[in-house]
């Protein structure tokens, strides 16, 4: 294989896009051949003079890239994973992996037996800001973590599902499809999931999704997190509109997770810890904040290039299909806590 990866982008919609503009922005990546049979999709690798197919099978049996990107509807991800796996392609599947935890670990577990890379794109894990945070936490700066909550905002308009209509069906709603971002995180800070109580309630705007879902996470460690997501509420508290990790969303100066541990706490995305003077751990002392050191650099351009060495196989996925499965799986718990009005516990899972 040579220094640079031939990657396959299936699904030439938004995210599409913009993975699309990271590779072409990485010397390590080469986009080799675009999968989509919308017209749109046609004229978007036209316009890049790229190879375009209708089919991922005929392109994986032409075009034989080292890596493919499957940014297509959630229900499509495990079909087109498969037929990767089959044809010998790495892969680097949006998130969430799979519609259910069943099928997504058939997935990791052909991948495996096959020995087929997996990279799932919960991207943010890729943002220097998460890895400030991240290393923070491991070198033990705000102690055992005993709190983390997340707030998920926003108000996406009527078009947008309109555009698609996938995204006013069951399983598409903003607990799927953008809680799956946050609920990753919330695992990569504070660790596996054991417990779950949500609820939900149906989109006001009559489709077959929820429009807005609470849930209380009970953590391995005995930590408790909390999060709320809604796509019909107007707020400036979300991850797109505090990060300024895309800049098609308006940046604001609030923030979306706060992580309390038991020497201090740290809110994301200004990087603010917080700890009493001096060591002390005492709520008559004075409490100021330091911010966290930080660079600045595009994640999915960071992901591309993560995913180029995963491909070459001189690196082990920073999120693997397992990791994947694990986040599916809380938000699979979230969903069926909301059904049945009760606890629903969160089992381990192997691959």
């Amino acid at each position: 294989m040579s220094d640079t990866v031939r990657i396959a982008l299936v699904g030439a919609g938004l995210i599409g896009k913009r993975h699309a503009a990271a590779i072409l922005g990485e010397p390590c990546a080469r986009l080799a051949a675009i999968v989509d049979p919308s017209e749109e999709g046609r004229a978007f690798a036209r316009s890049l003079d790229v190879p375009v197919f209708e089919s991922l099978v005929e392109m994986l049996e032409v075009v034989q890239p080292d890596g493919a990107i499957l940014a297509t509807p959630n229900e499509q991800h495990v079909e087109q994973g498969l037929t990767c796996v089959e044809h010998g392609c790495a892969i680097l599947v949006e998130k969430p992996i799979g519609t259910t935890v069943a099928s997504a670990l058939e997935l990791v577990e052909c991948a495996a037996r096959q020995e087929v890379p997996i990279l799932v794109g919960h991207h943010r894990r890729h943002n220097p800001l998460i890895a400030s945070v991240k290393r923070a936490i491991d070198v033990g700066k705000i102690g055992g973590i005993r709190a983390i909550q997340s707030t998920c905002w926003f108000y996406k308009p009527d078009h947008y599902f309109e555009e698609a209509s996938w995204r006013k069906l069951k399983g598409a709603g903003p607990v799927s499809v953008n809680l799956s971002h946050d609920v990753d995180l919330l695992r990569y800070f504070a660790g596996d999931v054991v417990r779950v109580q949500a609820q939900s309630c149906p989109s006001r705007r009559g489709y077959q999704n929820e429009d807005v879902g609470a849930a209380i996470l009970t953590f391995e460690s005995g930590a408790i997190g909390t999060i709320t997501v809604s796509d019909s509420i107007v707020a400036p508290w979300s991850w797109e509109m505090t990060s300024g990790e895309n800049p098609v969303y308006p940046h604001t100066s609030e923030g979306c997770y706060q992580i309390g541990g038991s020497k201090g706490s740290i809110s994301v995305p200004d990087l603010s810890l917080w700890q009493h003077e001096n060591g002390g751990r005492d709520w008559w002392s004075p409490i100021a904040a330091e911010r966290l050191d930080t660079e600045n650099s595009d994640p999915l351009r960071n992901q591309i290039r993560h995913f180029s060495m995963v491909v070459r196989k001189k690196a082990d996925p920073i999120v693997s299909g397992l990791e994947g499965v694990k986040t599916l799986q809380v938000l699979e718990a979230i969903q069926h806590s909301s059904d049945l009005g009760a606890a629903v516990e969160v089992l381990p899972v192997q691959a």
